[in-house]
């Protein structure tokens, strides 16, 4: 079945076919002569990309010649002429190019900056074919200037903690007089995470700067480099920023102690009690408590799950292992933070020759997150803040004196001095008394 065009629809494209006709008409001037016709042709316009040029940097120039004459013109020899760019395909035109009625033809040069920052005023010129008629003249400016796109880290922690993820900020800058297309961001290291894997910005006009934030989770000190691409017209350029990242300790984080360790053999198995304490300013969550090779954890109490411990707050564990001989025994402390990201800190416990005897084994720590302090008194003592204080040594020191007290309220003091007095004095008299001593 053939396809059927409506009427209507036929009219309406002659109405639009006549509208352009008679617009086009309405732009030309009428001309007697084709000299007069060659002194309607302009220059209508130029662009050049890039907008603004680095020094050295290649590009292109387009002009715009328009025909305002209601005739044809044929123009020749388009020139570019400059000392300070060099026009690459100065001798590409060499056809008559016929211009129509209120028509506009453009002439597009390849030329490259070789010179310094500045405004230049390259010359366009084209010739009508008539005789008699006059060249077409045209100054053009084109700017160079060398100033760069500015890359920077922005935000970033004073210090990064390993495996705790951590946010910065790489500002890019754009302060050319235009803008530039195609913003790229890829970092690049090879010992942390770091996510998202690239950025891609865009366009950043003139004057105007753009925060790209990144997250950085470190497996060990490294250096980040963000390289930064981009493109000025259609030529690519590059520049970099470093991060250096170092590791300290997490001053706002959890911190583990490991105190009042006592251990007890039973056969092969052995049953390793303490406390654990967050000396910290976060909570420590998730905690786990076990022990690593050469013990062999075992049952019934292989792992040891503290849970959540906020700061200041401490726990009871109480581990069963076996290990042969009388080797040193890791103990392992796992945690999280508040983000999900696992610390471990690792205690090693030196095995004496009797492990039965409670408390006998020695404690230090290691930790993969930094260094882990210690506290214990001489019977043990509480976790972070009241690590300093002896606590089994003040209530005994008390129940002593309320002792005394009872005592001598109770009259036992005198009877006890009593009993410890001098022997009698001869003739059988005490010292204070002129009674003589019944015998």
């Amino acid at each position: 079945m053939k396809r059927q065009f409506p009427i209507a629809g036929i009219v309406l494209i002659l109405i639009a076919l006549l509208s352009v006709r008679m617009a086009a008409a309405a732009e030309t001037v009428s001309v007697t002569n084709s000299v007069d016709a060659a002194a309607q042709v302009y220059i209508s316009g130029y662009e050049s990309s890039p907008a603004v040029f680095y020094p050295g940097e290649s590009g292109t120039v387009t002009i715009h010649v328009t025909n305002a004459a209601d005739t044809s013109v044929s123009v020749s020899q388009p020139a570019l002429i400059s000392p300070d760019f060099d026009i690459i395909n100065s001798g590409s035109f060499h056809s008559v190019t016929n211009i129509g009625p209120g028509a506009t033809t453009d002439y597009t040069f390849i030329v490259r900056a070789d010179c310094k920052d500045g405004t230049y005023l390259p010359l366009f010129t084209v010739s009508p074919n008539t005789y008699g008629a006059k060249a077409i003249n045209t100054q053009i400016k084109l700017r160079v200037d060398s100033t760069d796109i500015r890359a920077s880290i922005s935000a970033m922690p004073d210090s990064f903690a390993i495996s705790k993820k951590d946010t910065v900020n790489v500002s890019i800058s754009n302060p050319r007089s235009e803008g530039i297309s195609n913003v790229l961001i890829v970092p690049e290291t090879d010992g942390a995470e770091i996510f998202p894997k690239e950025v891609f910005v865009g366009t950043l006009d003139s004057k105007k700067s753009v925060q790209v934030p990144f997250s950085i989770t470190p497996a060990r000190g490294t250096n980040v480099t963000f390289h930064v691409t981009f493109h000025n017209g259609d030529n690519e350029h590059k520049t970099a920023v470093v991060l250096p990242v170092s590791i300290d300790k997490n001053k706002m984080g959890a911190e583990i102690v490991v105190n009042n360790i006592e251990s007890t053999s039973s056969g092969m198995t052995t049953t390793l009690k303490g406390d654990v304490t967050n000396n910290g300013l976060t909570d420590a969550k998730s905690i786990l408590v076990t022990v690593g090779d050469p013990a062999r954890p075992v049952n019934p109490n292989p792992i040891y799950a503290v849970g959540n411990l906020e700061p200041d707050d401490f726990s009871s564990f109480e581990i069963t292992y076996v290990a042969a001989g009388n080797k040193s025994v890791p103990l392992i402390v796992d945690y999280k933070d508040a983000e999900g990201n696992t610390f471990r800190e690792t205690f090693s416990i030196a095995a004496s020759d009797s492990m039965a005897i409670p408390g006998a084994g020695s404690l230090s720590s290691q930790s993969v997150t930094g260094s882990t302090m210690q506290r214990r008194g001489m019977f043990g003592s509480f976790g972070s803040g009241f690590g300093q204080i002896p606590v089994t040594e003040i209530v005994i020191i008390l129940v002593a004196i309320a002792l005394l007290v009872y005592a001598w309220r109770k009259g036992y003091l005198s009877s006890l001095r009593n009993r410890f007095r001098k022997d009698p004095l001869p003739g059988g008299k005490d010292e204070d008394d002129d009674e003589p001593v019944e015998k």
